[in-house]
């Protein structure tokens, strides 16, 4: 679609430049007058000559890191959604909002947006050439807005989703940082108190040459690894964690560890809901906004960052391209079935039980028979979306109930677990004493 570059004057005579999308230049003088404007001047704005170089008349940009956070393309999102919903042209919406972002990805990514759109791309193609900052979601829907017409709409709604998106994953990160911080607390004092402080008292006791209880000579042993092996503190968490993303790296690897973390005691439910209310609040964002079924299940797949589901999402879609619907392919293919990755890291997690609990989930489902229901009723009724928002819905709720319930449950085990450490090291360390000066009382 051609940019036509106008001159015009409003009600009070105010001279107005600015630029406008459409097919013809007719076109392009009724929106203007619609807007208020009396034209006095308009031309087909010409695309930036090749020749010119890359790089010719922009500004010196800084070297930026990965993609945009996500609560600055959530915020970007909004103001955009309000802009568009106000009658500005898209294109000095982005001009606006690339003014006032600061120098980064996005800040970037919108400049290059402004610059294709004013080479003749339609929003979707120069948003889809900044991949970095606009996703495949994003890019859809705003090309479903275009298609359809309905842009400002389109903006709304994935501005709410991401809102959305982002409240939920505020919470549950905010409610891990109290104890995390906790753990990394009380293992930095346990560490000080076990390198520093039992070895003075290792040296009291050889000099009066006692008896030592059996606590103190567990408490003696835990101190002498620490002092001489300290590294491996903060070492044999981190080697699991790259284990792990070694693991991952392989094929089968990451199918083992996504069956694991999403069927984990305690915090494997947590994760699993997690990952089907962002799944179906997508795919139901995606439907809602004109995307084509397939092309819906492809990017909802994409953004669920777990195997399983992957496998289940890809499922679905074969089966659609038969003709099926999406809910009896989603009962099928929601089940886990045997891998032996996932089995290794039960028996490590869990050595004396991990057999036997694996045994135990590994037959269950991934999405329950209420999810599967629902998704049958919306297919029937044509309000797909609408129960696709409901499941979304109600599984945000429990996470934020299973979250804050987690988060209240660890409290006291955490605070009864520093007490335990700290009493027995207390214990320990001062039965040789009372020993000793009862010896020298007597």
């Amino acid at each position: 679609m051609p940019t036509y570059q106008f001159e015009a004057m409003d009600s009070t005579g105010a001279e107005i430049k600015d630029v406008i999308e459409a097919t013809t230049e007719e076109e392009a003088q009724a929106t203007i007058r619609q807007m208020g404007y009396f034209v006095t001047k308009i031309s087909v704005k010409k695309a930036r000559k090749k020749s010119d170089g890359p790089g010719r008349g922009k500004k010196k940009r800084g070297f930026v890191f990965g993609g945009v956070k996500s609560k600055d393309l959530t915020a970007f999102t909004r103001q955009l959604s309000i802009l568009q919903d106000a009658g500005l042209p898209i294109l000095r919406s982005l001009r606006i909002l690339a003014e006032q972002a600061k120098p980064g990805r996005l800040k970037y990514s919108l400049e290059d947006t402004c610059e294709a759109i004013e080479s003749g791309d339609t929003l979707s193609e120069a948003m889809a050439k900044s991949p970095k900052a606009f996703d495949r979601l994003y890019v859809n829907m705003i090309k479903a807005g275009e298609a359809g017409g309905a842009l400002e709409l389109i903006l709304q709604r994935l501005a709410d989703f991401k809102e959305r998106a982002e409240s939920l994953k505020r919470k549950v990160r905010g409610a891990m940082i109290y104890p995390v911080m906790v753990v990394l607390v009380a293992v930095s004092i346990l560490t000080f108190i076990m390198i520093s402080i039992v070895p003075s008292f290792v040296e009291i006791f050889a000099d009066f040459d006692l008896d030592l209880p059996q606590m103190t000579v567990v408490l003696i042993a835990v101190a002498e690894w620490c002092t001489n092996y300290w590294y491996l503190i903060p070492g044999i968490p981190l080697s699991i964690w790259l284990l792990i993303k070694l693991i991952r790296k392989f094929k089968a690897g990451r199918m083992g560890w996504d069956q694991y973390i999403i069927k984990v005691p305690i915090f494997g439910q947590l994760i699993e809901k997690n990952i089907l209310a962002r799944s179906t609040r997508t795919l139901g964002t995606l439907i809602s906004s004109g995307v084509p079924i397939l092309e819906a299940l492809t990017i909802t797949r994409e953004t669920t960052g777990n195997a399983v589901f992957e496998k289940m999402f890809s499922k679905i879609s074969e089966r659609i391209r038969e003709g099926d619907a999406i809910a009896q392919p989603m009962k099928e293919y929601s089940k886990l079935s045997f891998h032996p990755v996932a089995l290794f890291f039960w028996i490590t997690s869990i050595p004396l039980i991990g057999v036997l609990i694996y045994m135990m989930k590994y037959r269950q489902r991934i999405v329950s028979d209420i999810v599967v229901n629902m998704v049958d009723v919306g297919e029937e009724t044509g309000e797909l979306d609408t129960m696709l928002y409901k499941v979304a819905d109600v599984h945000d709720e429990e996470v934020a109930v299973l979250t804050d319930s987690l988060t209240k449950l660890m409290e006291p085990l955490l605070i009864i677990f520093l007490g335990g450490a700290v009493g027995f090291i207390v214990i320990a360390l001062f039965l040789p004493l009372v020993d000793l000066i009862s010896g020298l009382s007597g």
